[in-house]
């Protein structure tokens, strides 16, 4: 079924007659607005097809088909600019801008990306793949062109969605597009789900809000027809913006958020008819002034299953169409677990010893396991797609005494940075970050890859940063933390863990001790990992014996603090020491490793391999660690180089030794 599926999207004109005919928007601007609905259903189906069989962003790709198709319609695109926010619904923007074929090699090495890339295309505007970025990019790009000659008439669209609209970020540039003269549109793409449900009291005021949109054009047309009379002018808008306002929350008694930040509103509307939203761009394409369209829209719209169960067909993986069973959903019989799950149910478990433990979550509960708390409903929290937040709040619980648990996606934790320092570390408060996604993540490529965060977290003085190799340390260092003070990252990978025996009784660990992996006596080369990478250094360790080429392995599982003891012993011992990390190697573990020795004057030959100082695209994990040269291949031949180089000297210092 699957291979019947591959082969739908290769028909091309004649499975899909309208979207097969689209090379650029210009060719979509041919088709009349009653063709559009038709063209909306191709492009669904189409969907359907290619990530049934190369997965993606499904459900939120489905939803927004309607409204991309109506923005490209209206709007002059490259010129009209549309700034996308996370880009999990921007498929559709990809097959009408000329990827069409290309969109079989999405989220593929070498093939175009699962977000929106300026580097891909003139039509893709900004960079996006984490929530809330938008409407600050967009009101940029809007304010420039107002200040450029030649370029006022350039229109700028923002295209956010509900869950988005709740970061921080996105309302400082709502306050900042009310206080600057700009024609932003921003268009709120209402879906009433994020990845899980969407949670605070933002959603629940956009899933009441009603507004009259006959209000709104005909305040539109007074608004014109008093310009037109001169009894207004620009200057006198905003006053004039805010009665307005002010007499329709009399009348309606309720206040709209949005126009309380004198930003036009119109919606809410149906964002599942095309025809419609063209009308209603068309509208209020020219207007002036920064302006909110509100869409209704539903989550997977055109796949019942979909539309019916949307959480877990954010990105469903490979699935049969007919069916809609999903790959994922094939029982484990190995019964190895995620390691996310590790994280999960080790924390219920202590959360059941101990009162003091509080877990928190940004949008993502399911997606880090911290969903099994729910068992502690008063000790679980959601904050929304609200990192910098979620920081600040966890070291306000860990003041008052709690001792709380922070799982986040390394990608992620990136965005509250300055919280880690300024609210958690520089009082010491023992709040712990279970880092999910740590490392290269595969198909979703450079916004999402994990492997900046032991760069930044190991500058930060007080704070712990550890990275274990197998699950039960994981276990071992959630436990052994609640007697600890001050603040503790743990980092750990996407997908499944090393062994289906991991629920083992609890056993201490000391902060900054390594340990032996693998000794022989004759051995001048040390290899020192840390995190899962391990395990592919145990196999090419074991290979290398065959070669005849022996090296010793070190788990050295805390980044900070450095187990100065085993580093100490190392130098002296051996010769070479190649270090491994699935991060980067500028400013990681290696770097530390050499830090190490250069302040301690040891002379050590040390090779570091990791993440190089570039952009890492999108591509399997096994793609993305050969290209960076610290998959089995690259391990093994680093060491393989070393012990030749570290012989080669020997030799030629015996030939330049005196005879005895």
């Amino acid at each position: 079924m699957i291979q019947e599926q591959k082969d739908k999207t290769a028909i091309g004109q004649q499975q899909y007659p309208l979207l097969s005919g689209i090379k650029s928007p210009a060719d979509l601007k041919k088709l009349s607005v009653a063709q559009l609905p038709f063209l909306c259903d191709e492009i669904r189906e189409y969907l359907i097809s290619c990530l049934s069989v190369n997965p993606g962003h499904f459900g939120s790709s489905m939803g927004a088909v309607d409204i991309i198709v109506a923005l490209h319609y209206v709007f002059d695109t490259p010129r009209d600019r549309i700034v996308f926010d996370v880009g999990h619904q921007a498929y559709s923007h990809k097959l009408l801008t000329g990827r069409y074929q290309a969109f079989l090699t999405q989220r593929k090495k070498n093939g175009i990306s699962g977000f929106p890339f300026p580097f891909e295309s003139e039509y893709d505007s900004f960079v996006c793949g984490h929530a809330g970025n938008s409407i600050s990019a967009a009101l940029g790009m809007a304010i420039a062109d107002m200040n450029t000659p030649g370029e006022e008439d350039r229109k700028t669209v923002a295209l956010i969605g509900d869950a988005s609209i709740g970061n921080g970020l996105a309302f400082e540039g709502l306050n900042n597009a009310s206080q600057n003269p700009n024609n932003l549109l921003i268009i709120l793409n209402d879906n009433e789900m994020s990845i899980d449900d969407n949670v605070g009291a933002l959603h629940r005021y956009l899933s009441e809000m009603s507004t009259s949109a006959g209000y709104n054009r005909l305040r539109f047309k007074l608004y014109g027809l008093f310009r037109k009379w001169g009894l207004i002018e620009d200057k006198g808008k905003g006053l004039v913006l805010r009665f307005n306002n002010a007499l329709k929350s009399l009348v309606a008694r309720q206040q709209n958020i949005f126009e309380g930040l004198n930003i036009r509103y119109f919606g809410p509307f149906n964002g599942n008819d095309v025809t419609k939203i063209v009308k209603i761009l068309q509208d209020i394409k020219e207007m002036k002034g920064p302006r909110i369209l509100h869409l209704h829209t539903r989550k997977g719209k055109g796949y019942a299953a979909a539309e019916n169960n949307p959480a877990p067909w954010h990105a469903p993986g490979k699935f049969d169409p007919d069916t809609a069973r999903r790959q994922s959903e094939a029982v484990s019989t190995d019964g190895v677990p995620l390691w996310q799950d590790v994280f999960g149910d080790t924390l219920v478990e202590l959360a059941g010893k101990n009162e003091s433990i509080v877990g928190i979550t940004a949008a993502m509960p399911t997606g880090t396991s911290m969903n099994k708390m729910a068992c502690y409903p008063h000790r679980m929290f959601d904050v929304g797609i609200s990192e910098g937040h979620a920081i600040t709040f966890a070291g306000g619980l860990a003041a008052a005494g709690k001792r709380p648990f922070v799982a986040v996606y390394s990608s992620f934790l990136q965005r509250g940075f300055d919280n880690i320092i300024h609210d958690v570390a520089i009082q010491g408060l023992p709040v712990t970050f279970c880092i999910d996604r740590a490392g290269i993540v595969g198909e979703d490529g450079v916004t999402h890859h994990g492997i900046f965060d032991m760069s930044y977290l190991r500058i930060i003085p007080g704070l712990k940063v550890a990275a274990p190799m197998d699950c039960e340390t994981l276990r071992n260092i959630m436990s052994s933390s609640l007697e600890w003070s001050g603040p503790l990252a743990i980092r750990y990978p996407r997908g499944k863990a090393d062994s289906a025996r991991w629920k083992t009784p609890f056993a201490k660990v000391e902060p900054g001790k390594s340990r032996l992996l693998h000794e022989s006596s004759d051995s001048r080369i040390a290899v020192l990992s840390v995190g899962p990478i391990g395990f592919e250094v145990s196999k090419v360790l074991e290979h290398l014996q065959t070669e005849g080429l022996s090296a010793d392995h070190y788990d050295m599982i805390w980044v900070k603090p450095l187990d100065e003891d085993a580093l100490r012993l190392i130098s002296e011992k051996y010769a070479g020491i190649v270090t491994v990390e699935d991060g980067c190697v500028d400013g990681g573990f290696g770097s530390a490793v050499d830090q190490w020795f250069e302040r301690n004057r040891k002379s050590v030959r040390i090779i570091n391999l990791g993440i190089p100082d570039r952009w890492i695209y999108q591509g399997t994990v096994a793609e993305l660690r050969a290209e960076c040269g610290f998959d089995s291949k690259g391990i093994h031949d680093a060491v393989a180089a070393l012990y030749n180089e570290l012989s080669n000297a020997d030799n030629q210092k015996n030939q330049h030794s005196p005879a005895l």
